[in-house]
């Protein structure tokens, strides 16, 4: 037997015959508990499998009418793929039949049919009244001019038709795809005698074989795969659009509870900010208002907290807009999950709509680029390709890693590079560095055109100057210095910009103009400063001495020394290029007489005091050419 991947459920008020008709359809009571039975209403989450007539097996999930157990509805709801609208002939539409079918709207069900049970019970008259009801319901709803099916699961009537449609709608249903890593919001757990903990629920994506890793979310326990059924069955896989049981080694039973998620480890993380775009339902008896309480549900687990609506000051029922959700407790979700928004208390459905991110910080409203960037990643979703290139464009730090990348999109590492690689053969993408690094074209535009931005604003700040400090760089973009490394690379081997030793950079062919007043007092310090020798002067003494004003003197000791005239030692002390060479040759000569260096006769044979002798030595241990050994300098392998 073939197992369809597309799930099968009902939806409707309490009494209504869903798992009347349920069982009538698969032989399989939905009703698991005691309590169930005694009351004749459902009220946890029922699950049976349909073997189909043409030789496919599908699952149907029972779900519970009350409208105290929404929760458990929305629970087993959410991996719905085809929904039979189930109204009794003898009530008509009821407050629950509506708000299932908004419900079902809200987590995105798009295929369905009308059951109208219990037409054995009324006349035709009240019958055909109870259709007209149902047809004025569901008009302008996901099940405006679907079947509407008049049935007796207890006397039998229909339910032939009943089966061919479902044959029929559910070979004409999109299988869920299996893409993505695995997924399983749990709905039941408990203990098998033999076996150890069984979790079950429904896939959202994936999938997963024996033996494969798995972690319990929130708990954090992680495991393997001892087991899997679908069905019932002894199954090697267990993927997205299945219901499934999985046996999991070394995770407590205890551990475990309906809400938690078990998933493929290091994907998925608790989170309490999710940004989303929501709709309010158009029945709704009020607005949806900024930093109103409300009740997440999401998956098979939900969370209270409050809604920061981002873009509008309050949703008027039937408007939607983006929205920002702060939790006291965490969720487990992802870009793309479907989920119900309901008022803390008392306990109303408010709209619903999708999860669009996984929020690092707190979002600001009415920011025009936080609204851009979640519409972005709006209409992105459905597709894995314009998901990563959202994501990318979005990235906080402008680049990625492949490991990032993949844990926000919930793909592979090896998918992610693949579809990092269709991004880049379009022009979406670039790779960087040693290709586990990737940038959105527009990051890397907006990069280079503020680097080149940035350094051309120095310069003319800074007339004088031949070379930039790569730190006063980054100080002027202030994006990620790693990100600039590679940038300024990038411009380099283009031949855009020459990187100098030191840190140091300039754009290429960038030549200094000195005026004739520039030149000679350029040419007059560089004097000075070569008369000093290894006694230095400091910028005041330099002024005295050439008759030039301090602040001008500061100026060209900056572009002697990008010049390579003269060298910064410490601070404000420079020494000219000649001392500096000079200087080196009697360390180095000196070492290699004493096998060590000797300070008194470096001192006397530079001419020197210890006062300037100490910075030079410094100087020489940075750059290379000496290091220290068993207390004293020696000159360091090279």
């Amino acid at each position: 037997m073939e197992i369809q991947p597309i799930v099968i459920g009902t939806a409707g008020h309490i009494d209504h015959g869903k798992s009347t008709l349920v069982s009538a359809l698969t032989g399989t009571d939905p009703d698991r508990w005691a309590e169930e039975k005694e009351r004749g209403m459902t009220i946890d989450l029922g699950f049976a499998r349909m073997d189909l007539e043409d030789g496919r097996r599908v699952g149907i999930v029972d779900v519970p009418g009350h409208e105290r157990f929404i929760r458990n509805m929305v629970a087993g709801a959410t991996g719905i793929d085809l929904v039979i609208l189930v109204v009794a002939a003898d009530d008509g539409v009821m407050p629950q039949t509506q708000e299932h079918l908004a419900i079902m709207h809200l987590l995105g069900v798009q295929r369905g049919f009308v059951a109208l049970t219990k037409v054995d019970m009324v006349d035709e008259e009240m019958v055909e009244l109870a259709v007209e009801d149902v047809t004025e319901t569901v008009a302008g709803t996901f099940l405006e001019g679907a079947p509407i099916l008049k049935v007796s699961a207890i006397a039998g009537i229909g339910m032939d038709e009943l089966r061919t449609l479902l044959v029929k709608m559910a070979g004409e249903t999109e299988p869920r795809t299996s893409e993505g890593v695995f997924r399983m919001p749990i709905q039941r757990v408990f203990s098998a005698r033999g076996f150890g903990t069984i979790l079950t629920g429904i896939p959202v994506s994936g999938e997963i074989k024996v033996g494969d890793a798995v972690e319990v979310l929130p708990v954090g326990t992680k495991g393997k795969i001892r087991g899997i059924q679908a069905y019932h069955d002894a199954s090697p896989t267990a993927r997205a659009g299945h219901s499934a049981a999985l046996n999991v080694s070394d995770v407590d039973h205890h551990d475990v509870a309906r809400g938690d998620v078990v998933a493929t480890p290091g994907f998925f993380k608790m989170q309490t900010m999710v940004g989303a775009q929501l709709e309010a339902l158009a029945s709704l008896d009020r607005s949806i208002t900024n930093r109103m309480p409300i009740r997440v549900h999401t998956g098979t687990s939900d969370a209270v907290g409050e809604v920061i609506l981002l873009d509008s000051d309050e949703l008027e029922p039937g408007s939607s807009g983006l929205a920002q959700f702060r939790l006291e407790h965490p969720l487990v979700c992802a870009p793309g999950d479907r989920f119900i928004l309901r008022l803390a208390s008392p306990m109303i459905t408010l709209g619903g709509g999708v999860i669009l991110e996984e929020s690092r910080y707190r979002l600001k409203r009415f920011k025009t680029f936080v609204i851009q960037e979640l519409e972005r990643q709006a209409s992105s979703l459905g597709s894995s390709l314009s998901l990563l290139e959202a994501v990318l464009a979005r990235s906080v730090d402008r680049w990625a890693t492949v490991e990032e990348l993949s844990s926000t999109i919930k793909r592979t590492k090896d998918d992610t590079v693949g579809l990092l690689k269709e991004l880049e053969e379009g022009g979406k993408a670039v790779s960087l560095g040693t290709g586990q690094r990737w940038i959105h074209v527009e990051a890397l535009s907006l990069s280079l055109e503020e680097t080149r931005d940035a350094v051309s604003a120095w310069f003319e700040a800074n007339e004088m100057r031949a070379k930039m400090d790569v730190r006063d760089l980054r100080t002027a973009v202030k994006f990620d210095p790693a990100l600039l490394g590679v940038i300024l690379d990038r411009e380099a081997a283009e031949g855009r910009m020459r990187l100098d030793p030191g840190g140091f950079l300039s754009p290429a062919g960038r030549q200094v103009e000195l005026s004739p007043e520039r030149k000679v007092q350029r040419d007059k310090v560089l004097k000075v400063m070569e008369d000093a020798r290894f006694q230095p002067p400091s910028p005041e003494e330099i002024s005295t001495s050439a008759g030039i004003p301090k602040g001008d003197v500061e100026s060209v000791l900056r572009l002697l020394d990008d010049e390579g005239a003269i060298a910064r030692i410490e601070g404000e002390l420079f020494l000219s290029a000649k001392a500096l060479d000079e200087a080196r040759e009697a360390v180095t000569s000196n070492c290699q007489r004493n096998g060590g260096l000797e300070i008194p006769e470096l001192r006397d044979a530079l001419g020197t005091t210890r006062k300037f002798l100490i910075p030079i030595l410094e100087h020489f241990d940075a750059a290379g050419v000496t290091m220290r050994q068993a207390g004293r300098r020696v000159l360091k392998p090279q």
